[in-house]
């Protein structure tokens, strides 16, 4: 994915340690309450390619941001694109938001990164400044992508306690792939893929990280690459 976990570092931990984070956890939480419309894991594949087409669309937003085009936004550079749109976050805000997104920790934000800090900002669409972000960015055309990544978290997460569990996963194949001798390793590949920090619980940020490589957004970054 982009690199993201190719260089030995170790993934941030899971558990909310910033404001941001918190607010995440408890935002998600509160949809999950609401139920959602996704009925298995096969339904959720079905959308890739749909999903793969709105995130190329958001290639464009990214290029905007990545004012030396090097590939990869830094905290100043999504500060002053932020400035710009005239997007009120703080700067506390603004860099909890880049602390969640650079999972590695390179204080760079690749393409697949800034999907996820997309959706983080979909999310808190509530809060003002968020709603507001998500208008200048462009975010209200990807709007259906961004609840199919919503509605995919709350259906995995069967206990709605805003996390996902091994079993929960392993339930949640299950119920695509009743019968089948593979279903628990597939079920079990997938958690891994998703469970970065190894605490066998999985969040909504580090289900995005996942989701992101399983779309392909791998494929959209060698394009840009090819392209420059």
């Amino acid at each position: 994915m982009g690199g993201v976990l190719g260089k030995g570092n170790s993934p941030k931990a899971s558990s909310p340690e910033t404001k941001l984070e918190a607010k995440i956890l408890e935002t998600m939480r509160r949809r999950e309450s609401e139920g959602c419309s996704m009925k298995s894991f096969n339904s959720i594949i079905l959308k890739f390619p749909k999903i793969d087409e709105s995130f190329r669309k958001c290639k464009a937003i990214f290029e905007r941001f990545d004012e030396d085009g090097n590939g990869s936004i830094d905290p100043q550079e999504l500060t002053r694109c932020f400035r710009k749109l005239e997007i009120n976050f703080t700067d506390e805000e603004v860099k909890d938001l880049f602390d969640a997104c650079d999972i590695n920790d390179d204080m760079g934000i690749k393409f697949n990164e800034f999907i996820v800090l997309l959706c983080l900002v979909y999310l808190l669409k509530e809060d003002p400044s968020a709603l507001h972000a998500k208008s200048r960015m462009g975010i209200p055309d990807l709007e259906a992508t961004f609840e199919t990544l919503v509605d995919t978290f709350v259906f995995l997460d069967k206990n709605k306690d805003g996390y996902v569990s091994k079993n929960e996963m392993v339930a949640a194949i299950n119920e695509t792939t009743k019968g089948e001798r593979s279903s628990g390793r597939i079920a079990m590949k997938r958690f891994e893929e998703m469970d970065w920090d190894k605490n066998g619980m999985v969040n909504f940020k580090e289900f995005l990280f996942a989701f992101t490589r399983w779309v392909g957004i791998e494929d959209i970054e060698d394009e840009g690459e090819e392209n420059v």
